[in-house]
């Protein structure tokens, strides 16, 4: 039987005979371990050192085992406790284990006793931190209120959670719309948590006179109308976060004094004589070009470097992907729930529009889209006649393709001609969408077909032809027609069971 991976243990024990007892038994397994014969010492012990485990006596002369419980889940401490008790009433276990403790120990108890509980806790430790190391390294579904599983994003999620427990000011950018401010409650969240306060200031929408009692406070009649003394959002902030929206539209003698609260950490409220020492996490964004505001005079180069220590730059929503039909999706079942509606998604065309839209408003444009859709819409499927205009009057690529105006020969032949043959014509998608060329060796029979034909010979006619042009690979002209492999399969394999008479009139 292989022996445990050695852990590093403390023994909070005041009966020191047992303690060395207890230590000298882990020691010949490898595990290597302190002893302390008070609670403050063992506290003291925890400030200056990681430990895995921690076997706690419940019974300690100058302090209840429950207080240092209760200490260590404050801190978030990590380690592992056993407790130890010469009472082993059921009471005292269940409420330390309501505590955080793993596991108990009622005196006396054995050398095996001891070395099992220990390993079975350290192995149990060791497998919690190995699934941690799995999910981190597995791509996020989302994070701390964002949702989406693109690259741009889990670089944002990585970022969030490497900057959230610094002290380091955060400086936020990015289009409007793109989530400036959920990016500054989830670095809160992720570093300094939920019991903590998170105040948010858009420097932009407070007048210049009043921004400095705002952000630091005033005293009872320093002022006209201060009739009361006032905390400013600096203060109200202590121990959390200040969120500081468009920071680029202070004005300059206000940036001065943001500076020094930010070089000082102190604030001193208008009409006050003296200053106050305030711990503020603070986070800023905009959704101008800092660096620009700098070059034009109107934002303090030193300021911004201040400003500038972590830089988050955010990902419009065009450059997202799949992210778009993800949110969509979320916004739809959650409004839909607010409506008191049944909706069971949206159609593959009305996806392909949502997901060819550039989205200039980003996420906030998308919902307040997806919000309109919910209210009026009954019910069930979202297809593309139900999208606001302009979304609803774009054909998807298939239709675009088969109803598009054919020029000369000459024309749809050129690129091809240029490089080499026709077939070897690169596949470029237009700025409608409209996916691959059509010429495949069918353009006269397919515009036929267009001219005086029906729906369903020209849909066969479109996608034999497209198939033929992609040099047979069915999913690669999937690919270009905007649609799965699995629909031409099936398509294929209907017209190939259809009636020979019924055939000849597609072909």
């Amino acid at each position: 039987m292989s022996l445990p991976t050695p852990g590093d243990i403390l023994i909070i024990e005041d009966t020191v005979s047992l303690a060395l007892l207890y230590k000298s038994q882990l020691e010949k397994q490898t595990h290597r371990a302190d002893m302390c014969e008070t609670g403050r010492a063992a506290l003291k012990a925890t400030e200056s050192k990681t430990y895995d485990l921690i076997l706690l006596d419940l019974g300690l002369p100058d302090m209840d085992g429950f207080d240092i419980l209760r200490t260590l889940r404050d801190r978030d401490y990590g380690a592992m406790v056993i407790v130890t008790t010469a009472d082993g009433a059921l009471s005292r276990v269940i409420e330390a284990m309501q505590l955080g403790a793993a596991d108990y120990l009622v005196k006396p108890f054995s050398e095996a006793r001891l070395l099992t509980t220990v390993n079975n806790t350290l192995e149990r430790q060791s497998l919690a931190k190995t699934v941690s190391n799995i999910e981190r390294a597995l791509p996020k579904r989302g994070f701390h209120g964002f949702i989406g599983q693109s690259l741009p994003m889990q670089a944002l999620y990585a970022t969030i959670g490497n900057v959230a427990a610094s002290k380091a000011t955060v400086l936020i950018t990015g289009e409007s719309g793109t989530g400036k401010e959920l990016t500054a409650e989830a670095i809160h969240r992720a570093g300094r948590g939920e019991n903590t306060p998170f105040v948010a200031l858009n420097c932009g929408a407070i007048p210049r006179e009043l921004f400095e009692s705002e952000m630091f406070g005033h005293r009872k009649g320093s002022f006209t109308g201060a009739i009361s003394d006032y905390d400013g959002v600096a203060k109200r902030a202590h121990g959390g976060t200040l969120f500081l929206d468009e920071v680029c539209e202070m004005e300059p003698d206000l940036q001065t004094k943001l500076l020094r609260f930010l070089q000082t950490e102190t604030i001193q409220p208008v009409g006050a004589a003296a200053t106050e020492k305030v711990d503020v996490r603070v986070v800023c964004a905009t959704n101008r070009n800092p660096m620009e505001e700098v070059r034009a005079g109107r934002f303090r180069e030193d300021l911004f470097y201040r400003l500038n220590v972590v830089p988050i730059d955010l990902p419009p929503l065009r450059a997202r992907g799949d992210d778009v039909q993800e949110l969509a999706d979320y916004f739809l079942d959650r409004y839909g729930r607010e409506e008191g509606k049944d909706f069971t998604g949206f159609s593959d065309d009305a996806r392909w529009q949502l997901k060819r839209r550039p989205w200039p408003g980003n996420v906030r444009e998308l919902q307040n889209t997806v919000r309109q859709i919910a209210v009026l819409a009954a019910g069930g499927t979202i297809e593309a006649r139900m999208l606001p205009a302009p979304m609803h009057t774009q054909a998807p690529p298939a239709a675009q393709a088969l109803y598009a105006p054919q020029g000369p020969a000459t024309d749809r032949t050129q690129t091809g001609a240029q490089t080499g043959t026709q077939a070897d014509a690169p596949y470029t998608d237009t700025a409608a969408g409209t996916g691959a060329p059509l010429d495949g060796g069918w353009s006269g029979e397919l515009e036929a077909v267009v001219m005086g034909g029906t729906l369903a010979e020209a849909e066969r006619m479109l996608i034999e032809t497209r198939i033929r042009s992609c040099g047979d690979s069915i999913p690669r002209a999937a690919r270009t027609l905007g649609v799965s492999p699995s629909t031409l399969y099936r398509k294929r394999e209907a017209w190939e069971d259809r009636p020979e008479d019924e055939q000849a009139s597609t072909s």
